[in-house]
Parts: C-alpha cells; sequence; structure tokens
C-alpha cells in the first residue's frame, strides 16, 4: 500500500524550525519534498537541522539571482504544495507569495508560516521563536509550580510555537489536498506561530466562572490565599511539593531516581496504582472515600471532603497518601517500578534526560529514533516520525547532501511558465460531508476531532454510560476538547451498544481512538473489521510510547506528564534530574499530539486510498519534537549547552528576557548589553532604539492580560476569525457558566471556508437523536437506557458539570 501522500510534490522553502518540520511531516506520509536553501545551506547550523531535512532532496538556489528566481517559479508549476515561514511579504518579493504562486499554478497549496499575521501590527518585526512566546504569555503562564515560587518570567528553550504551527501547517496542507479533490483549485493558507502558539496552549487559558472549589487543587488555593492576603509568591521547590497531588508528583526510589507518579482522575487507576505499590488494603481500612466522583457535594457522605476517584483530593488525604507512597517508591529501583507499573495498565515513568531517553532501549526498538549517517555530522541519532502508518518500517533516510539532487530536479522541469489567470474563488467547508466517529478520552485524541471540526467536519463522540474519567479531566478539559461535537453514552461491550456502533461505522469515514490495539480488538474496531464493513474507513490511533516498530513500552498507558517526564522535559524544565517540574499546567504534549493527528487524518483523506491506511501518532512523538532542538545524539553531544531550570532567562545575552523601567521584555537579535542598562528606560524606547540595528524587543505578556484586552462575547455576534489574539466569552454555553477559550484562528485560508465549532455539549445530550437517526425506535431506545447500555448523562441529574 503506497503512502497517503505518494505523489505530492512540496517545495520546501523554510528556515529553522516550523517550515522545515512541515515538510518532514510531509515526507513521512510519503510526499517528494525537495529542500530549496540558499547558497550556503540551511540557516541553522544545528544537527537538528540535518533531523528535520531527513528523507528530503536538496538543491540550492539564490533568489536574488534572477535566474535561480526563474527556476523557483518553474518548480512552482511543477508542484503540488509550497511551505515558508518568513515575514509577510518576503517571499512576494520574488514573485513566489501566495499570490504569485497560485497565478503560475492554480493548484498549488501555499502555507506561510509567518511569526505574526500579514494583518497583525507587527508583521514587520523579527519573529524569532522567544519573540513570539513572549507575545503570547509562553514566558509567563509556565505552571501552577512557577506561579507559588514566584517566577516571572519563565523562559522555556522548548520551540513551542513553531512545534504547534508545524502540526497546524501540515494540517492545513491535508485540508487543502481535500478540498482540492472536490474543486479542482488550490489555495494559500497562513498559519501564524503567535496564534499556533495560543491554540497550543489554549488549557492555561481556559476559564469556567464560578467554578466550585472541589475542582481546584491545592496549590491554586494556596496561590487564592496569599493573593488575598498580599503575602509573597515565595514557595521553595521542597515546600511546594507538599501541594502537590500524590497522584501528580515524583517519588524517590531506591536507586536515588525519581519516578513520575501521574494516574489520577481514571476511575481505576489510582486503586489500582495503590494495589501494585501494596498499600491499597491499609488504605481502605482508614476509610478513603470512593464515592461515585459524579455526585453533587450536597450528596457526598456524611464528612467527605474528597474521592479517590477525582482529582484533587483534600490536604488530609494529600499528606497521608503522600506519606506512605513515598515510603512505598524506595523499595525498589525506578525502572522496576515502570515495569511494574506498565505491566498493570497504570500510567507512570522514571524521570530521565533527553540524553538518557536516546540512549534507552525502547525508542530505539519502537522507531522512535533512528541512527543515520548524515553527510555533515557523520553519525547521527535523530527522532522517527511523528506521524505514521501501520505500514510504515522503522529507520529513516538522512537529510541528503547539500545541492545533492539538483540535476535531477532540474531535469525535467517545463520552460518558463506563463502567468496563468487566478482561478474562480473556490469556497465551502472542506470537510463538509465528512463524519468522525470519536472514540477517545481526556486531551490528545478527543482534540482530533476538536480541531477538524472547525472545517466542516461532523464529530460524533461516544463515551460510556460510567465515565471513565472525573468531572475535572472531561468536563472543564472538555469545554475545549470537546467543542464542534454531538455526545452520544453507550456502552460499546453490550451486545445493544455494539448494534450502535455496527450501524454506526458504515456511515463514517473515520475513526479516532487513543489507546491499546488490545483495547481496539475487544471493542471489535481493528482494521480488519473496519475494511470488512467499510474499505474507506480511516483508522487514526493516539497512544502514549508507540512507534513504527515494538519497543517495550509499545503497550503501556501513559498521560502527556508521564511522557515528558520519561523524554527529558521535565528534566531539562526543572533544571535537573533532582528537581524536575512539568512544563507548563496542562496539555503541552497533548495539543501537540491532538494537532499531528488531525493531520494524519486529512492526509488520509487526501490520499482516499481504499483500503485506507491506520495512521498513527503518539504522545512520545510529539514530544520528541517538541525538544527537536535537543533530540539528536552524536559526536560531542554531551558537550551541548541546554539552557533549564528556574533561573535562566535565555540562551545568551542576546536572546534572553531583560526588565526595562515598566516591566520584562525579550530581545532577540546580536545585541549583548547590561541588564542595568535597560532597566533605565522603557520596553517602548528600547524597541524603538534596537529595531533599527535588526534586534527584535516584545513585551514579555501574561495570557490573562491578553485575553482581557482581546475577549469578545460570543452573543455579541460572529467572532472574528482573523484577528490576533482573540479569546471569546462563551455566554450562552450549555453548562450555565461563562466560558472562556481562546477563538480557534490559527489557520486561515484564502478560499476555503473555516467555523467557529459549537460549544461543548453536555455528556449524552445527543444519545437519542443520534439512535433516532441510526433507525432504533423509540421503544427500542427506551429498553437500552432501561438496561443500561446507553444515558442520557453522567449525573443523576442530567447536569452539565457536578457542583
Amino acid at each position: 500500500m503506497s503512502p497517503p501522500l505518494h505523489g505530492v510534490r512540496v517545495l520546501d522553502f523554510g528556515q529553522y524550525v516550523a517550515g522545515p518540520a512541515v515538510g518532514l511531516l510531509l515526507a513521512d506520509l510519503g510526499a517528494e519534498v525537495i529542500r530549496i536553501d540558499p547558497p550556503g545551506g540551511p540557516r541553522w547550523g544545528s544537527p537538528a537541522a540535518a533531523a528535520l531535512n531527513s528523507g528530503k532532496k536538496s538543491i540550492v538556489l539564490d533568489l536574488t539571482d534572477p535566474a535561480d528566481a526563474a527556476t523557483a517559479r518553474r518548480l512552482v508549476a511543477t508542484a503540488d504544495v509550497v511551505v515558508e515561514n518568513f515575514r509577510p511579504g518576503v517571499m512576494a518579493r520574488f514573485g513566489l507569495g501566495p499570490k504569485g504562486t497560485l497565478a503560475l499554478n492554480p493548484r498549488v497549496i501555499h502555507l506561510s508560516m509567518p511569526g505574526f499575521s500579514a494583518t497583525d501590527p507587527r508583521a514587520d518585526l523579527p519573529a524569532w521563536e522567544g519573540i513570539v512566546l513572549a507575545a503570547t504569555g509562553g514566558f509567563t503562564d509556565m505552571g501552577l509550580n512557577r506561579i507559588l515560587m514566584g517566577v516571572d518570567p519563565s523562559y522555556t528553550p522548548l520551540p513551542l510555537a513553531s512545534a504547534y504551527a508545524a502540526a497546524l501547517g501540515a494540517l492545513s496542507v491535508g485540508v487543502g489536498l481535500v478540498a482540492r479533490r472536490r474543486t479542482g483549485r488550490g489555495d494559500a493558507f497562513e498559519v501564524p506561530l503567535a496564534e499556533a502558539v495560543l491554540e497550543g496552549l489554549a488549557f492555561n487559558s481556559l476559564a469556567v466562572s464560578d467554578l466550585p472549589p472541589r475542582y481546584l487543587s491545592l496549590r491554586e488555593h494556596e496561590i487564592a490565599r496569599r493573593r488575598a492576603a498580599d503575602e509573597p509568591m515565595d514557595l521553595t521547590y521542597d515546600e511546594l511539593q507538599e501541594l502537590l497531588d500524590p497522584f501528580y508528583r515524583s517519588y524517590p526510589c531506591q536507586d536515588g531516581r525519581l519516578f513520575y507518579h501521574c494516574c489520577p482522575a481514571h476511575r481505576t487507576h489510582a486503586i489500582r496504582s495503590l494495589k501494585v505499590l501494596g498499600l491499597w488494603d491499609a488504605v481502605r481500612a482508614e476509610g478513603i472515600p470512593t464515592f461515585d466522583p459524579y455526585l453533587s457535594t450536597d450528596h457526598w457522605p456524611e464528612g467527605a471532603d474528597c474521592t479517590l476517584l477525582a482529582y484533587p483530593l483534600s490536604a488530609y488525604w494529600t499528606q497521608r497518601l503522600s506519606k506512605l507512597i513515598a515510603a512505598a517508591f524506595l523499595r525498589h529501583p525506578a525502572e522496576e517500578w515502570e515495569r511494574r507499573f506498565d505491566a498493570a495498565g497504570i500510567p507512570g515513568a522514571a524521570h530521565r534526560s533527553t540524553l538518557e531517553w536516546l540512549r534507552s532501549e525502547h525508542p530505539r526498538a519502537a522507531g522512535l529514533v533512528a541512527t543515520v549517517d548524515d553527510p555533515v555530522h557523520g553519525e547521527l541519532t535523530v527522532p522517527g516520525p511523528v506521524v505514521w502508518t501501520d505500514e510504515t518500517p522503522p529507520g529513516r533516510r538522512p537529510a541528503p547532501a547539500l545541492d545533492a539532487d539538483r540535476a535531477a530536479i532540474l531535469a525535467d522541469l517545463p520552460a518558463e511558465p506563463s502567468p496563468v489567470a487566478p482561478p474562480a474563488t473556490p469556497g465551502g467547508l472542506p470537510l463538509d460531508g465528512v463524519r468522525i466517529l470519536d472514540l477517545t478520552n481526556v486531551i490528545a485524541g478527543p482534540m482530533i476531532g476538536a480541531t477538524l471540526a472547525r472545517f466542516g467536519a461532523e464529530v460524533i463522540k461516544i463515551d460510556p454510560p460510567t465515565p471513565g474519567f472525573d468531572p475535572y479531566h472531561a468536563v472543564v478539559i472538555g469545554t475545549h476538547a470537546q467543542r464542534g461535537k454531538r455526545s452520544v453514552l453507550a456502552d460499546l461491550r453490550t451486545s445493544a451498544g455494539r448494534d450502535v456502533l455496527d450501524r454506526l461505522l458504515p456511515t463514517v469515514d473515520v475513526v479516532t481512538f487513543n489507546g491499546s490495539e488490545r483495547q481496539l480488538g475487544a471493542l471489535g474496531l481493528d482494521p480488519a473489521r473496519l475494511r470488512s464493513i467499510r474499505p474507506e474507513i480511516v483508522l487514526a490511533r493516539v497512544d502514549a510510547y508507540g512507534g513504527p516498530g515494538e519497543g517495550p513500552r509499545s503497550h503501556a498507558a501513559g498521560y502527556d506528564d508521564n511522557v515528558q517526564a520519561c523524554t527529558g522535559i521535565m528534566t531539562r524544565f526543572g533544571g535537573g534530574p533532582d528537581t524536575p517540574e512539568e512544563h507548563a499546567h496542562l496539555g503541552t504534549i497533548d495539543a501537540l499530539a491532538g494537532f499531528c493527528g488531525a493531520f494524519a487524518v486529512v492526509a488520509a483523506l487526501a490520499g482516499r486510498g481504499a483500503p485506507a491506511p491506520v495512521m498513527r501518532t503518539s504522545l512520545a512523538a510529539a514530544g520528541q519534537l517538541l525538544q527537536i532542538p535537543f533530540l539528536f545524539d552524536g559526536a560531542g553531544r554531551d558537550d551541548l549547552p541546554e539552557p533549564s531550570g528556574r533561573e535562566v532567562l535565555g540562551e545568551h545575552p542576546g536572546y534572553r528576557c531583560y526588565q526595562a523601567a515598566d516591566g520584562w521584555f525579550f530581545l532577540a537579535g546580536p545585541a549583548g548589553t547590561l541588564e542595568t542598562r535597560f532597566q533605565e528606560r522603557s520596553i517602548e524606547e528600547w524597541a524603538d532604539l534596537l529595531g533599527p540595528r535588526g534586534v527584535a524587543v516584545h513585551r514579555i505578556e501574561h495570557i490573562a492580560d491578553l485575553r482581557a484586552r482581546g475577549l469578545v462575547r460570543e452573543s455579541a455576534g460572529p467572532v472574528p476569525l482573523r484577528d490576533s489574539a482573540v479569546f471569546v466569552r462563551h455566554d450562552r454555553h450549555p453548562s450555565g457558566r461563562e466560558v472562556d477559550l481562546i477563538a480557534l484562528q490559527a489557520v486561515r485560508p484564502r478560499y476555503a471556508a473555516v467555523r467557529m465549532p459549537s460549544d461543548a455539549p453536555r455528556y449524552g445530550a445527543h444519545t437519542r437523536e443520534v439512535l433516532a437517526e441510526l433507525g432504533f425506535t423509540p421503544a427500542e431506545i427506551e429498553a437500552m437506557a432501561a438496561d443500561g447500555s446507553i444515558a442520557d448523562g453522567w449525573t443523576p441529574d442530567h447536569g452539565y458539570l457536578p457542583t
């Protein structure tokens, strides 16, 4: 079976991370990607650039030379896709902007990824990664830990903006290719890095009005207490540990290595972890509450202040369990605990540095990394694919030598293309008519359907009548992750529930699932059966540690935080193996994996092969993309400096956070001025002084301030989807509360339509409606409800959120 993008030709003009990463994602699904570099080669000399150029072809063109610019235009006439990530207007100078490429080739998909949109007043600002993150709250809203420790700003060396933009950019290309199958026309997509990172950090800006205290963690209560009492945020790292939930915390093991115990929220994980630790009988005897987390507090058992089945726990049970769990972990080494947790199907992971991850058994066996003979750097270990099919073999083709493919590329070029009149403007929602069956949970999996809903896909979400996850992770987080869907509650393990599935499957184009192959088979969703029902069905699967090959942890359960721990993100962010910290508050990897899964879906739809391929991505693969500047191994790698820890403010004097007279700003450029001088003037003054010298300056923003400035009410009319930093107050939300969410404006097609997705529904709100559409009679539906095969809600009163 050919990969889904076989036969698609891509011209990759990109530099640094965002553009080349899009080319890599497309190449990994079979596209022919021609890398077009200026004389001297890629502007980023790191081995990481070689990793991003794996499997591409290479030609050198000097676009300032008229002959080479003409060659580039001839290449456009043969291409399906053009990718570039320069400031608005740069490529237009060579006749290669969106308008120019579509004139040369009306079928081309042009993807532009500037730091700031062409309509943004900052469009001409040199948009280095640090500048974009400063502008979008990336250095200030980095989690509850940093707030309580008073760390503000909080620098991160991870290229969050570029990684999120790359996934959304690849998604845009796939959407454009799907639309082209219907219209015969190309399109131009703009994906600004600033808007992409705001979508990627959407769970940091999510706010629900009057959220009951039961949903606030001890850290959030402490932040509120200190603010009310006007006390400083000055907790030490050790003091902070006492506020961490016992199921969201690192524990020292027998060998001194820390283990990240992250298994809350699920109906069974906490109890199973206590059993593996040998603590369950004792804890149960002490009377820990285990009542239904979907009961409102006025129905809790007398004296109860929490339940083990929901996050967060109360202060008493947090302290009691943390003490017991800490003692238990000292009985075995960290990797032994990792094996035990994996065998029991419980999320958990030993902390590792990025180099330890690269050199460990699992990523090599699973094909998450591969060793290549690079023409510049010699033997080099680089990441495997972020998205792949079930038929993708492990391994990597190295990056080509510079200009290695010139002769072959030029051999078949047509003569200078004649200008073509722009085509009639195509329109409409590109995924209109595409039906998705969403069988996912928590964040990464649900984000696939939520991301595709904006393009017109119909998403039907099925969950069990008895929820597997607690109200915080399913309902509060779901206000963003479940947007644009219809919700059905059906037990697919029963014969009646299986009948629902069997009637639904012939009507869908895509099935999304996050879980193991064993779980797929138990639901009757193995690829062979799906193909027997409808060969065109695309199965998209997300898991924690999967890759193209088979490794010892390929079937292990895991959350975002577990993957952060074992791939090195927490060690780097915290400053070392003894002080690891979660990166951001929620969904750092999850959101990216969801975007990658959405790209996988549209790539398969664009290929429209039959039988359709099984599309794959994983949290581990997405976590590696987030670390691309550090995710390689070879000669001299041990000596590579990595900015890390709470005190670091940047990479070097010319690329770091500084304090001015009126606040903090980020500086990017060759300047190395002393910090004491910056405090003498305002940020605006420094921007005016340094801008003409090629130095970018931007105030370090807080997401709360961005939201306050950019907030619009949904009831006020259509939400602008081509502005900058727009947040929407959903004041007609089915929860009965006001919910603030980022506007989905990172993907901006010129011709295709994008819609504002509907609010996340109450779970079970559409059960009867969808079953009636499938042909079930009212009597059959009532019988299924009576025996528990289906349900209309998770709470006794069918409310949205338990109070």
